[in-house]
């Protein structure tokens, strides 16, 4: 079974989620939000940065085994997220 965690910084929202189908739940409530995600790396694993705005508005990576992803672990963390450097999206963009 699939696992999406997520660290919001202290903000509401579920720490984790298991099974394929609560996490497409989870992603069918983000949908109307109109997130742009573009791929990266993250840590050397294939992941995602996803933009709301133009803004980042959380990094995601992905683990995948046997060819399917098996966990999201999503760092969503406003103050955190203003620390990364993301500044090779813009040169990519």
């Amino acid at each position: 079974d699939v696992v999406l965690r997520a660290d919001w910084g202290g903000a509401p929202g579920l720490p984790e989620v298991r099974g394929a189908n609560a996490v497409l739940a989870q992603a069918k409530a983000y949908s109307g939000l109109g997130l742009i995600m573009r791929p990266v790396l993250v840590n050397g694993v294939p992941g995602g940065v996803i933009l709301r705005d133009g803004e980042p508005f959380s990094v995601v990576a992905f683990t995948v085994r046997d060819g399917k992803i098996v966990r999201l672990d999503f760092l969503a963390d406003p103050a955190r997220l203003r620390e990364l450097d993301l500044t090779a999206l813009d040169e990519a963009g």
